[in-house]
């Protein structure tokens, strides 16, 4: 393939970083994925930081497998999967050395990726600036501008507002009320009624604010924090975009693939 040579690092598994890896091990890429001992994943179904707690998993017919060590990363390779490592600090970047390195943490801010860790390094969202700590920035803002590559400067900066899905967008997200262990009262496809319990945090009930669809909800018995997102409920009810890559997701892959092919 045309590039097998050109491997990709990406720092973080959750369902935007994951869109961007089965979109580029479906164009050829060789990619392998960094994530922290205990992720948290909202849309499990379709995140490879799953496979942390269950070992592998399979999105859209691309396989990820949980690997210990550079051995086993390159072995992985070689098997056609893409292998996941514990490392939060990218500590395998000096042996891997890969020519791509893409933070897709999420996490609003840059953890330590630097413009020199790679040939092309690229990062999503804010918290990155292009030319000064990355070489381009995808734009994961919803609206007009999502996915759009920027070589010059930074994404618009985090409205805390979930993205709208048909006049649905604060209501169907739901979050911790409190510091604690989570735990779930129902599981992604379930199909739930306005004000039902979905979990609680130290005994404190969190109920739907809407009907619908189970999309997505951390692992049971997570410690969270006060306003994190727990998860969210889809009112069109369809199980099966429960398994698919989202509108954003690929939107935001289509960027990075964009980045990568300007830049080499």
């Amino acid at each position: 393939m045309i590039f097998e040579n050109e491997t990709v690092l990406i720092r973080g598994g959750g369902d935007m970083a994951t869109g961007v890896g089965v979109k580029l091990f479906k164009c050829g890429f060789p990619v392998v994925i960094t994530e922290i001992e205990r992720p948290l994943v909202v849309r499990r179904t379709v995140s490879f930081a799953q496979v942390i707690y269950e070992g592998e998993c399979i999105v859209e017919g691309v396989k990820a497998k949980r690997v210990c060590g550079y051995d086993e990363v390159k072995d992985c390779i070689k098997c056609g999967e893409i292998p996941v490592i514990v490392d939060p600090k990218c500590a395998i970047l000096d042996q891997l050395k890969p020519t791509i390195l893409i933070d897709g943490t999420m996490v609003k801010n840059n953890i330590g990726t630097g413009i020199d860790d790679a040939k092309i390094v690229i990062g999503l969202g804010p918290g990155f600036t292009a030319r000064k700590d990355v070489d381009a920035v995808i734009e994961t803002e919803s609206g007009h501008y999502l996915g759009s590559v920027i070589f010059e400067g930074a994404a618009s900066l985090d409205t805390g507002i979930p993205c709208n899905i048909e006049g649905h967008a604060l209501d169907r997200v739901f979050r911790a009320p409190c510091d604690g262990v989570l735990r779930n009262k129902v599981d992604i496809d379930d199909i739930v009624s306005l004000g039902q319990i979905l979990c609680e945090v130290d005994g404190v009930l969190v109920k739907s604010q809407i009907a619908g669809v189970v999309r997505g909800i951390l692992k049971d018995g997570l410690t969270v924090e006060q306003g994190l997102k727990l998860g969210d409920i889809d009112h069109r009810g369809d199980v099966k975009y429960n398994y698919v890559v989202s509108d954003k997701m690929r939107n935001i892959a289509g960027g990075v693939l964009e980045a990568i092919i300007t830049l080499l």
